[in-house]
């Protein structure tokens, strides 16, 4: 069990690390918050150095848990790149069922209740899908409260701290209507490490007042399902279109001819049908009075700022050197790229827009 839960915590440390090379995120970009329950299963407990009124006692020390129930809220900011930070606050609460102490299963009684805050990190996915999956990991402190424990004569009362860590796998559904909001569904496995010793009083063994004893705590396991929200703060509004032009009264000289190629999301290679389109505009420049081609590079505003301005240039070179091919002298050429800024169709930030990737070839 032990070596499976390990596994399983390293594979889910590692997915934020390896996954962002496979995919393109769906990023959330500034503060946010979010809260959950859910359903929690707490693997039984071992533990060791058991002791009764200070003499130390050969068995060891299991305590099996009933499922209970956990919670948590967290506040976080995102990169817009698909990385999160965040700060979490969380609780857990689950039933004592039955103990081996000394030698016998008996029930138990009471609660263990565990509450502390973890640093999280995560990673959101944008797979194509209606739903954005989710991954993460995080660090942290927990305390472990035994809240009125009983068994085999033994009574506890206590709480102790201990390092913990965590996986997180989620998915973020969002709702229609309600810009920044989503709901989450997530599984998470938390784990305490280290040892912890409980001290409390033992009534057995024809003592006739308790007296002292304790044992100490080993790792413990965790695993959750729960439900949530989550809402991005400071939600971006579309960019509103941008008024006509006034008419202009005096004659006007005769437009500029324009020609648009487009491309498919996250590329720069030529379609056949741009290349038609390319073509077309190589033949207009030889049979008409064209000094200047002005080729500009654009994308739509999924991605970051940074990477959005380079996908445009490089539409743009692919653009004028197959224009170089069809016969336009490199000299009447003039290169542009404008990333993610003047939108053919106004969106809002991480939206893909087919008629926003595009690369306008101007002849004046």
């Amino acid at each position: 069990m032990k070596f499976r839960m390990t596994l399983l915590a390293a594979t889910v440390l590692a997915a934020p690390i390896a996954l962002p090379t496979l995919v393109h995120a769906q990023p959330v970009t500034g503060p946010y918050v979010s809260g959950g329950l859910g359903y929690n299963i707490e693997s039984s407990q071992k533990g060791k150095n058991l002791t009764l009124n200070n003499v130390n006692q050969p068995d060891t020390v299991r305590i099996t848990m009933h499922n209970g129930w956990t919670g948590e809220a967290s506040v976080g900011y995102g990169f817009g790149d698909g990385f999160r930070a965040e700060v979490e606050g969380d609780y857990y609460a689950n039933n004592f069922a039955k103990s081996n102490i000394t030698g016998d299963k008996l029930p138990a009684s009471g609660k263990e209740q565990k509450y502390g805050v973890f640093l999280n990190g995560l990673y959101d996915f944008d797979l194509g899908w209606p739903v954005f999956p989710y991954l993460g990991a995080g660090v942290g402190w927990q305390n472990s409260e035994f809240q009125n424990f009983s068994s085999q004569d033994i009574d506890v009362d206590k709480t102790r701290g201990a390092f913990a860590y965590q996986g997180i796998a989620g998915l973020a559904i969002p709702i229609p209507g309600a810009p920044g909001l989503s709901a989450t569904v997530e599984y998470r496995f938390m784990a305490l490490t280290g040892s912890r010793k409980y001290n409390g009083g033992f009534t057995g063994g024809g003592v006739h007042a308790a007296v002292p004893a304790s044992f100490k705590m080993g790792d413990e396991y965790n695993n959750s399902i729960m439900v949530g929200l989550r809402y991005q703060l400071f939600t971006p509004q579309p960019v509103p279109p941008a008024p006509a032009p006034a008419p202009v009264a005096a004659p006007a000289p005769a437009p500029a001819q324009t020609y648009l190629v487009f491309f498919d999301w996250d590329r720069y290679n030529l379609t056949p049908r741009a290349t038609q389109i390319i073509a077309q505009a190589a033949d207009a420049s030889h049979t008409q009075n064209v000094t200047t081609l002005n080729v500009s590079g654009y994308t739509d505003t999924s991605g970051t700022p940074r990477y959005n301005q380079g996908l445009s240039m490089r539409r743009a070179k692919a653009v004028a050197a197959q224009l170089v091919t069809d016969g336009v002298p490199q000299s009447e050429i003039q290169i542009h790229a404008y990333g993610e800024t003047h939108l053919l169709v106004p969106t809002g930030p991480g939206v893909r827009e087919p008629q926003n990737r595009r690369v306008e070839i101007v002849l004046q």
